[in-house]
């Protein structure tokens, strides 16, 4: 059974109002899986992202998260919780995995650090389920962030919301959503590094 067939089958099962918290990484990431889960569970959204620079970009993300949250139409209003931008809590992560193509190790450890920290909210404020938005890009290793995701609730005392949003053409929704509500859709991953590269790509195809 695969992640998408696995959440499927536990809204099947649910019953009663179930609290979730879900990490997103913005807004236009988020409006599908808002759109998705907004029926089966009362969400906050978690918007916890070290990784992502400049500090600019973080806010201009951050807008359009509470922009999406605030036009989506849902069945009850979705919650938003935005921890302090502490950057340099992803770069001391990452000492080491500065060269590593994207995709690789450091993302991971990118991966993990934002998964913890919501497993653990998630414990803390007694939450009965965590998921996150990442899974919805086809850019992302799905099973890994599921696998990462799974090992964080089980070290934090949460329990984890298997998904692969992508699927049922859930990006394609994303997509279709963010020219809907005229959002900003970046066009880097988010850190330093990621930065760098589609700059460095850019300047590839001007040559």
């Amino acid at each position: 059974m695969n992640t998408q067939q696995q959440m499927d089958a536990l809204l099947a099962q649910q019953t009663g109002a179930k609290r979730l918290l879900l990490h997103s990484c913005c807004g236009p990431c988020s409006s599908y899986v808002l759109e998705y889960l907004s029926p089966h569970f009362a969400v906050t959204v978690l918007y916890y992202n070290p990784c992502i620079q400049p500090a600019a970009e973080f806010e201009r993300r951050l807008a359009e998260q509470k922009r999406i949250i605030a036009q989506l139409p849902t069945p009850q209003p979705v919650a938003l919780l935005v921890p302090p931008y502490e950057p340099e809590t992803f770069l001391q992560a990452v000492q080491g995995l500065e060269d590593c193509p994207e995709g690789g190790e450091r993302c991971a450890v990118c991966f993990r650090q934002r998964l913890a920290f919501t497993a653990r909210t998630a414990a803390e404020q007694g939450f009965d389920y965590f998921a996150t938005t990442l899974t919805v890009s086809p850019h992302k290793n799905a099973l890994l962030i599921n696998r990462v995701g799974a090992e964080q609730a089980a070290s934090a005392g949460a329990v984890y919301l298997p998904s692969d949003f992508k699927k049922k053409n859930g990006y394609l929704r994303s997509l279709a959503l963010s020219r809907q509500y005229g959002l900003y859709r970046q066009d880097y991953c988010g850190c330093v590094f990621s930065l760098k590269q589609r700059q460095a790509q850019k300047e590839a195809r001007h040559e």
